[in-house]
């Protein structure tokens, strides 16, 4: 059977080139780029090549990139060193969505237990954060506001310059997950106002198992382990060099077709929906014009979204229903909870999530075979 991938936020394929890197890093570079013989100087070189090129794909310096194990410890690190800079100046109130990913809410109970103080501010119907509210949220003493550039589960893009230029004038660190973001949309750290930003390489076309975490060269950045000197004391461990020049390699090729790539799955969007125009209790979820058009979550009445990916994955279409990190999860999406739907109609949405690979042709079976199913499954 052939198969139809259309989990792309999920996790991509690794790109040719991407691969071509990686192997040839693998076997040219295989120096440790700690060791000051040729074979580790070669290493270092390369590996120092990345980091500029990652660098300026989202407009920082080389300095500020650490390289890490994914998205999850990026965003880890990035919340414990607001804390600390936090405590630091005195400040221990830091504000995130209650729409994040679980890597950034699952933080607040160890801030709590720290002794700060964390607010949850609600998103709105679409998802999205609201500036006059996160106006009203924050306090004196607040050190640090959190909201992730895209939403893995919806697509809604938040307000993110507006909210970097609010936490600039107020002398507040910003952090944005934006590993649904890289490599879709354009990022420009420094002109948005973020403090900190983490990446995940594979979900633009690198390798699995490495990150970045950005952070502005005035933040002292926190440690999540105690080892030697890579990373500047700050990510110990041998770096994964491979692993890191096949991200670069990703991260440069797509953010270099950003637009083309934006303009074809916002076309393979408006096909899927036009398709699937009469299916009877339809809706969809997130912002319809702050929005990453590559991600589209729909919801059905009556439907349980669990079957209804699996009805799909019968027919080689794979889709979700949410974040890959929480499939094991009984409890609906709390995005979509969030967002203000109960828990039935939570359950009623899958997600689906395309790139520029995808065809029209592919569209128009998955909306074939979405609404046979919806009818087998009413």
């Amino acid at each position: 059977m052939d198969r139809i991938y259309a989990d792309y936020a999920s996790t991509t394929p690794i790109t040719e080139h991407a691969l071509m890197e990686m192997t040839r890093c693998m076997k040219d570079y295989y120096g440790n780029p700690s060791s000051v013989h040729i074979c580790g100087r070669e290493a270092a070189r390369i590996l120092e090549d990345a980091r500029q090129r990652i660098a300026k794909c989202i407009g920082a310096s080389s300095s500020e990139i650490y390289f890490t194990s994914g998205g999850t410890e990026a965003d880890n690190q990035a919340i414990l060193t607001g804390a600390a800079y936090g405590k630091r100046n005195g400040k221990r109130h830091i504000i995130i969505s209650n729409a994040e990913h679980h890597a950034v809410l699952n933080c607040a109970p160890m801030l709590e237990k720290e002794g700060l103080e964390v607010t949850l501010l609600p998103v709105d119907r679409t998802g999205r954060m609201s500036v006059s509210k996160l106006k009203e949220a924050i306090r004196e003493d607040t050190c640090m506001v959190c909201a992730m550039s895209v939403n893995n589960e919806v697509g809604t893009m938040a307000p993110i310059t507006e909210i970097g230029h609010i936490c600039k004038e107020r002398g507040i660190l910003f952090f944005s997950d934006g590993v649904a973001a890289a490599g879709h949309i354009d990022i420009d750290v420094k002109e948005q106002g973020i403090s900190m930003l983490s990446l995940s390489g594979h979900k633009f076309g690198g390798p699995r198992g490495i990150g970045v975490l950005y952070a502005d060269a005035k933040i002292p950045v926190a440690n999540l382990m105690y080892g030697g000197s890579q990373e500047k004391t700050k990510r110990p461990g041998t770096q994964n060099v491979p692993g890191i020049v096949a991200m670069a390699a990703a991260l440069e090729d797509s953010t270099s077709n950003l637009d083309r790539n934006i303009q074809k799955v916002e076309k393979l969007r408006k096909r899927l929906l036009e398709n699937l125009r009469e299916v009877e209790g339809m809706w969809i979820n997130g912002d319809p014009v702050n929005n990453y058009p590559g991600i589209i979550n729909l919801g059905f009445e009556g439907v349980s979204g669990e079957a209804l990916m699996l009805l799909l994955d019968l027919n080689g279409i794979c889709v979700s229903t949410g974040a890959a990190c929480n499939t094991e999860s009984v409890e609906p999406s709390h995005v979509l909870t969030a967002m203000g739907l109960d828990a039935d109609r939570a359950r009623s949405c899958i997600r689906i999530s395309l790139s520029g690979d995808n065809t029209e042709d592919e569209i128009d079976i998955i909306s074939e075979a979405i609404i046979t199913a919806v009818d087998k499954i009413r």
